[in-house]
């Protein structure tokens, strides 16, 4: 009986991440609207400091002290500024690739984590290996095939992804020592803050433009960032890591799903096969060996919407 109710909990966790997953996939049309009105730094401005007010009712509600903002603040600085980066590069690729292949270049982070934490003196497993051979083969055929098959957007994009995997590193480091939901919201609040700048700077958004572009700010701010982080904060307290980065990599497909039912993206049959290959290798690095194991494995990262 026990073992059923321990199930039953883990399916409820992982059902969670599932909707994480599909929030972030479909993250990605919110992203490219958004872009209609606005630039890449207005909009990711805007849609992270709605994503850092969000929490800000989670974490009254759980009485936050000073002190762990107080703690917090030096780790979110660090990864708010990698965030950024990560994200401008992300939101600057939207303008010229589709949402579908946004989606597939941007989960290469799954497998660019585990390799890049061998810097920290972790081993990488075999099938992480053989999950990152099938991944880049499938970026291959989906990007860069022939000369012109390659887009600014996908080589955008593809930057974002390792800048992914080091804010992932940066939140391996930190959030076990801080609170994880104000690692979160202070983190979101500087990258705000340097997206603000960068607007001010190279675009010139006007409040019509913001009011124009509200329903994907909404979505990205509200969905994408404050409900998705908190559901897969709760669900990663209890779901097995690599169970739960499988299923956060479902993020990728519902990308290709949403840019095809929202915005009429259509793949070509070799962009499809890259596709395929790409989630293939996503898998093959996660799938769980039967040991539990935290650190740089776990899905904690997967928050790229």
């Amino acid at each position: 009986m026990a073992s059923k109710d321990r199930s039953a909990g883990a399916a409820r966790y992982e059902a969670l991440l599932f909707i994480t997953a599909a929030i972030w996939g479909t993250g990605f049309v919110a992203q490219r609207l958004g872009m209609v009105s606005l630039g890449p730094f207005s909009y990711n401005a805007a849609r992270f400091m709605l994503g850092s007010a969000v929490l800000a009712p989670v974490l009254a509600a759980r009485r936050a002290t000073l002190a762990a903002f107080k703690a917090a603040l030096g780790p979110g600085l660090i990864a708010g500024t990698v965030l950024a980066v990560a994200a401008g590069l992300q939101q600057a690729g939207l303008q010229y690739t589709s949402a579908g292949k946004a989606g597939f270049i941007t989960g290469l982070y799954v497998v660019l984590v585990p390799i890049a934490a061998m810097a920290l003196g972790r081993s990488t497993p075999a099938r992480t290996w053989a999950g990152a051979a099938l991944a880049f083969g499938g970026l291959y055929v989906l990007s860069f095939s022939s000369i012109d098959g390659v887009n600014a957007g996908d080589l955008l994009v593809l930057a974002s992804s390792a800048f992914w995997t080091a804010h992932i590193l940066v939140l391996d480091r930190w959030a076990s020592r801080v609170e994880p939901l104000i690692l979160a919201c202070v983190q979101f609040a500087v990258c705000s803050a340097w997206c603000w700048i960068g607007a001010a700077a190279f675009e010139s958004p006007s409040i019509a433009a913001f009011a124009a572009g509200a329903a994907p700010i909404a979505y990205g701010g509200v969905l994408s960032i404050g409900v998705a982080y908190t559901l897969q904060a709760v669900a990663q307290s209890k779901a097995h890591p690599a169970r739960a980065a499988i299923i956060m990599a479902l993020e990728s497909p519902f990308a290709a799903l949403s840019g095809a039912l929202f915005l009429g993206e259509r793949m070509s049959r070799g962009e499809t096969v890259g596709c395929a290959l790409m989630l293939a290798g996503t898998f093959v690095a996660q799938w769980p060996s039967g040991r539990r194991k935290g650190g740089a494995g776990r899905a904690d990262a997967g928050a790229t919407g």
